[in-house]
């Protein structure tokens, strides 16, 4: 006779996977033999630069990597982020005590809520905004105070309309651009209000930084860690995941304040022994290597986005064009919510997005497609969607 199992009370917090059940509804269309073109998730469609791929390639020969890591992680692939940081964005970083390897940006941003947050704190999160921040904060016993990102304001957090009672208790504070879902950028401006505010309340930001090399129109995104005083008031994520097309080799940093730094290292001390070393120095080729590769990626990215808002125009489909990131926001028709209206896409076009409404309260009314599909196909979603004359 089996034992009877009884999840740990946090098991019962945490939030519904959002995006496993949108990977569910499409898989499910596919699997009947419709030609479904998928635009809901944000998982990169292009192939990893060779240089990388062949540099793991001759890593995995290396003996010393067949053994186990360093605990965190080989202090090459460190000073290889801060030189691309010191490049890229002009930021000193001192790899010894700025710079944390994750798995991957997502482990991250999980990790640092039960590093920072007792039960009965509150994080300040963006609505809408990436759903494994409540996962986090879920595990960590603390609370959420939403942060509405409104079109009204540049889909920017005002920092005036939070409450005083979230201000007292906030410990952590989560910021995302260039932004999941709503493709807004952020100025140096709003990053000085940011270390302004941060540190006025005792609020330690962490900036997810993932879409960081993906801006539009010959605009650079501007890094939190640029800002000055921003390494005495948190951190900034950033991955390998997007820039250079590696999000199944789960590579993510940690960049900026030492304390949070060492606080991540160590809740990884007890995890983890780090990644495979292989892939530490491919990794390394990538951050150290020519950099034509992002280039080109960017513009890749700018094609596809102006092949499809092109063809949105043409079905009378009105938004404003993505400033960075590879995702649209857009608004859903009269008379739809955004699950319906993602829902209607699904079933009469065979076209998927994600309903805004997963990614926060704030987020209903509109989806978020994704411009992970070629020019031909993204054109070709907008004219299924067009037949459906929703714009008229």
């Amino acid at each position: 006779m089996s034992i009877r199992i009884q999840p740990a009370e946090r098991m019962k917090t945490l939030p519904e996977q959002f995006f496993a059940a949108l990977v569910g509804k499409a898989n499910a269309r596919a699997a009947t033999g419709r030609d479904v073109i998928n635009l809901g998730q944000g998982n990169p469609d292009l192939p990893t630069p060779q240089p990388i791929v062949d540099k793991l390639k001759q890593a995995a020969d290396n003996p010393l990597y067949h053994k186990y890591p360093p605990f965190r992680g080989f202090p090459f692939l460190k000073e290889a982020v801060a030189r691309r940081y010191k490049e890229d964005y002009g930021v000193e970083l001192d790899p010894a005590t700025e710079v944390a390897i994750l798995f991957g940006g997502k482990t991250g941003l999980v990790e640092i809520s039960q590093c920072l947050l007792n039960p009965g704190d509150v994080c300040l999160v963006p609505d809408p905004g990436y759903p494994d921040y409540w996962s986090g904060v879920a595990l960590a016993g603390a609370e959420m105070a939403f942060m509405p990102l409104l079109e009204a304001n540049g889909f920017l957090p005002d920092y005036g309309s939070i409450s005083e009672e979230a201000l007292k208790r906030a410990k952590l504070m989560f910021l995302n651009y260039p932004n999941n879902p709503t493709s807004a950028v952020a100025s140096r401006e709003f990053y000085e209000e940011t270390v302004r505010f941060a540190k006025r309340h005792g609020i330690a930001v962490a900036s997810d930084f993932a879409y960081g090399a993906i801006g539009f129109d010959g605009k650079r995104p501007v890094s939190f860690l640029e800002t000055p005083g921003a390494k005495e008031a948190g951190i900034e994520f950033y991955t390998l995941s997007k820039t250079y097309n590696m999000a199944g080799w789960r590579v993510g940093f940690a960049l900026g304040n030492p304390q949070i730094v060492e606080l991540l290292n160590l809740i990884q001390d007890h995890y983890y022994c780090s990644l495979f070393g292989g892939i530490q120095e491919a990794a390394a080729e990538a951050l150290t290597g020519p950099q034509h590769s992002v280039a080109e990626l960017v513009a890749t990215y700018e094609r596809r986005r102006d092949a499809l808002f092109g063809a949105l125009e043409g079905i009378g489909w009105k938004a404003a064009k993505p400033a960075g990131s590879f995702f649209c926001w857009l608004p859903v028709p009269k008379g739809h919510t955004s699950m319906s209206f993602a829902d209607l896409l699904l079933e009469q076009a065979d076209v998927v997005v994600a309903p805004g409404n997963g990614f926060g309260e704030n987020g209903e009314g509109f989806v978020r497609l994704g411009l992970l599909a070629s020019e031909e196909r993204l054109r070709e979603a907008a004219e299924r969607i067009g037949r459906l004359k929703l714009f008229e």
